[in-house]
């Protein structure tokens, strides 16, 4: 009972951290289900977590198609080469010793915290739509970046929209707002081929996904309603974000080199 309140604890913690300050907040998901909920598996904690990233960002997907805010054939080409990244990856984390796992997961949320605390530019974009004119140029750049940016979701076990937005904008000169829109595309589809490639192994704890879910649904909704008071603080938000990411990267690191 004390681990299924833990669950939903830390579900509501990651839901409330991305209604607040929006993308990253599920990196945090891994290192809350082993060192707070006390999963015993590096590998089952990245199953888990797979399933609710999945499932968040489908949520976000469709608000975001409603307002208008996704590019639908860039984002199903990114998302298509990313698949292949995220199985070739997930199938390198799931033979990937887990502690090693950790120590490489907890350099990376230091990386994550490096790439939030930098200034978002403005940015005023010539976006060019994927067309048969364009495919040319735009196809290998897109399956470039997906390829890349689905390994390392899959090895890792995250939704990588930290990685897939900018990813878009490089490759198609993309709007911001619609970036982060289409990313969820990818993040949805890397999230469900890391999980379906745990399940096959039996790594997911599926009781766990179901309360991590719940709570953050109820976190979402609250860190939404909160984010619209604290409106003009969000780049002070994020800002104290990741220094608690870069905190709980170094403290992974920290346990993994020490033992």
């Amino acid at each position: 009972m004390g681990q299924d309140l833990l669950a939903l604890l830390s579900g509501s913690l990651v839901g409330l951290v991305l209604g607040l300050v929006g993308g990253g907040g599920s990196i945090l998901a891994v290192p809350l289900l082993v060192y707070v909920v006390g999963v015993p598996s590096p590998h089952v904690a990245i199953g888990t977590s797979a399933v609710a990233v999945a499932l968040s960002a489908l949520s976000s997907l469709v608000s975001h198609a409603r307002l208008g805010n996704v590019r639908w054939s860039c984002a199903v080409m990114f998302a298509l080469a990313g698949v292949l990244g995220a199985a070739l990856g997930s199938t390198l984390g799931k033979s990937f010793d887990g502690q090693r796992l950790l120590l490489l997961f907890g350099l990376l949320m230091i990386a994550v915290a490096a790439m939030m605390l930098r200034r978002q530019p403005t940015i005023d974009a010539r976006f060019e739509p994927l067309t048969r004119a364009s495919a040319p140029r735009l196809v290998p750049r897109l399956a470039g970046f997906g390829l890349l940016t689905g390994t390392m979701a899959g090895f890792f076990g995250i939704g990588g929209g930290f990685l897939v937005v900018p990813g878009l904008i490089a490759a198609t000169d993309m709007p911001l707002i619609a970036a982060i829109g289409s990313s969820l595309v990818s993040v949805t589809a890397f999230g469900i081929t890391t999980a379906a490639n745990y399940a096959l192994s039996d790594l997911i704890d599926w009781r766990l996904v179901a309360l991590f879910v719940a709570g953050g649904i109820a976190g979402s909704v609250a860190g939404g309603r909160l984010a619209q008071h604290l409106s003009s603080q969000r780049q002070t938000l994020a800002r104290v974000f990741a220094g608690i990411v870069a905190s709980a990267g170094l403290y992974i690191v920290w346990r993994g080199v020490m033992g």
